[in-house]
């Protein structure tokens, strides 16, 4: 997902670039999206992580 993310990144930064002012547009915003996307599954599988590592001991 992550990946996905820095990748839409690029990609609006070379368009950007060469002026195609809505295709970076689009791509920045599919990279905030995925980002937004891994933060939130991020943080769901530390809490997880901590619920099951204390239930475990």
């Amino acid at each position: 997902m992550l990946t996905w993310a820095i990748v839409f990144l690029i990609v609006a930064i070379i368009a950007g670039f060469f002026g195609f002012g809505g295709v970076a547009t689009a791509a920045a915003g599919m990279a905030k999206i995925l980002f937004y996307i891994f933060i939130l599954i991020f943080l769901i599988m530390l809490v997880l992580s901590f619920v099951g590592g204390a239930a475990a001991s």
